[in-house]
């Protein structure tokens, strides 16, 4: 799914539309089945096909999903695991039409495959790849950061001024009774600058869909390719101890929970379930989630299996919310308006052939960053400017924050634009993307969450918008695809628009008001 608005006194007041949605109208009713479109369940399963995975959602009592399960046997598939408080089994089967014939199974809502490709033995919203720090900060950069209070590369991180975090630091860096949980590829724990800061006990592997707990489970597959988990992390987290970068709420506790599979970096709805799931179970106060479910851009309600996935990860995050965390997501890349009429997505299904659809924005939904409470983050760049990749749209975007935008700096090499943060193997990267924004919404909800710390997940979202900067829309027509061509227009008004939702996040607002 964020701005702008007049600034608020410091009582807190409910702002008109902030008010959340618990469940996604569309989506098959709670005590409703599926209708029947197959035969039984009974009949004799075939393996003919590639096996594929499945979400299969049920009535949430135990006695249901028992039930199912065994059906699911009957069926000819095998359970992976399931989560009896929302409803939700994770299932694999070889035959083509399991789906349809579970879906005529009693207390059975949806059922639908997580994926267009056969299972193998991981879409992030980063745009293009790292460029390396070439030299670390010497002795004499790191005394001479130390003896001015800073971090040795933080004059290259134009963000953290940006959002006023440096200052906020001074009066309060986060509590380490607070968890933003990055739902991502992995997190180098031993980086320098995360160790200090990281739980351990918070972090798992959930890939597949059932969480791994073992030492180091959390950590890349592979950390020439799976960095971008740890770079989300570094900017939410990373220690002020003159190491190296700071992060925007440095005192707050950072865990990895991964869900991106090997070798192809593909976020499924099994693990992503198991996920939200394993925060909420965990204690963790704030998830960040710079990706979207593949294989799907969008996931439609017409179709069986996309509203499958978008029931079976709505599930899990409403789960997450009520059990106190707040889910953060990245709003995408593709200079999409997600308040427009149609959107032409080409890159869907992207793990077999993608093939061009024309959707409507308002029946699918790009997960987890529209589903209901959860906080859609925009990005902008060095000037304040929404990033020229970033989606917008009216009553889409709630917040904005630093993702980068290379473009607002030619020139400039030392300032380079994008944001730099921590990489597998202690070293460090520039990245742009709304999966560089997300992780500094996390960390200021992180803060606020720190100050006041009995703040419900949508006290601190209310808080979020009320405490935004908003920059208004630019004057003229802005290049959103980067083509140089004038191609989008801001909308909306003094309060909110379809650029930064309610504004720019204010680290300093969530820790003095």
């Amino acid at each position: 799914m964020a701005p702008l608005r007049s600034r608020p006194g410091r009582a807190l007041a409910v702002p008109l539309g902030l008010a959340l949605t618990a469940t996604l109208g569309f989506l098959p009713g709670a005590a409703t089945a599926a209708a029947p479109d197959s035969a039984p369940a009974t009949r004799a399963a075939t393996t003919t096909g590639p096996s594929l995975s499945y979400v299969v959602n049920t009535t949430a009592d135990r006695a249901t999903v028992a039930a199912v399960q065994k059906e699911i046997a009957k069926a000819g598939g095998t359970v992976v695991t399931a989560h009896p408080a929302i409803g939700v089994i994770v299932a694999h089967a070889a035959d083509p039409d399991f789906a349809r014939t579970i879906r005529t199974v009693s207390g059975v809502q949806s059922a639908g495959a997580t994926r267009t490709a056969p299972l193998k033995s991981a879409a992030t919203t980063d745009v293009g790849k790292p460029e390396m720090l070439k030299a670390p900060p010497s002795a004499a950069a790191r005394e001479a950061a130390r003896t001015a209070g800073r971090e040795p590369l933080e004059s290259l991180q134009w963000d953290i001024p940006a959002i006023k975090a440096d200052r906020a630091a001074e009066v309060n860096p986060g509590s380490r009774q607070v968890t933003v949980a990055v739902i991502d590829t992995g997190v180098d724990d031993t980086h320098p600058d995360l160790t200090a800061n990281f739980s351990r006990s918070q972090s798992a592997n959930c890939v597949g869909g059932v969480a791994d707990t073992s030492p180091g489970s959390w950590r890349p597959y592979d950390p020439a390719e799976d960095y971008h988990g740890t770079h989300v992390a570094g900017s939410i987290a990373a220690a002020r101890d003159n190491a190296g970068i700071a992060g925007v709420a440095p005192g707050v506790k950072v865990s990895s929970i991964k869900v991106s599979e090997p070798g192809t970096s593909m976020f499924y709805a099994e693990s992503v379930v198991c996920a939200f799931v394993f925060a909420a179970d965990r204690g963790v106060e704030v998830t960040n989630n710079s990706y979207y479910v593949d294989p799907w851009m969008f996931n439609c309600k017409e179709d069986t299996d996309q509203a499958a996935i978008l029931e079976a990860v709505n599930r899990a995050a409403q789960y997450a919310q009520r059990k106190g965390v707040l889910n953060v997501a990245a709003a995408g890349n593709s200079a999409f308006d997600l308040a427009a009429k149609e959107i032409t997505d080409t890159s869907s299904p992207n793990d077999t052939t993608p093939v061009p659809r024309t959707i409507d924005p308002s029946k699918c939904l790009d997960v987890p960053t529209q589903l209901p409470g959860v906080v859609t983050v925009a990005s902008t760049g060095p000037s304040g400017l929404k990033s020229y990749f970033s989606n917008y749209g009216l009553n889409q975007i709630d917040v904005a924050a630093p993702g980068g935008d290379r473009r607002q700096v030619p020139q400039l090499p030392a300032k380079d634009g994008r944001i730099l943060s921590t990489m597998p193997g202690g070293d460090y990267a520039f990245l742009q993307g709304t999966s560089m924004a997300s992780p500094h919404v996390a960390a200021v909800a992180a803060l606020i969450k720190s100050k006041r710390p009995d703040a419900r997940p949508q006290e601190i979202q209310w808080l979020l918008k009320a405490q935004a900067d908003n920059p208004g829309c630019p004057t003229a027509p802005y290049d959103t695809n980067g083509d140089g061509k004038a191609d989008a227009e801001c909308t909306g008004t003094p309060h909110v628009n379809s650029f930064y939702g309610f504004g720019i996040v204010d680290a300093l607002d969530a820790v003095t008001q």
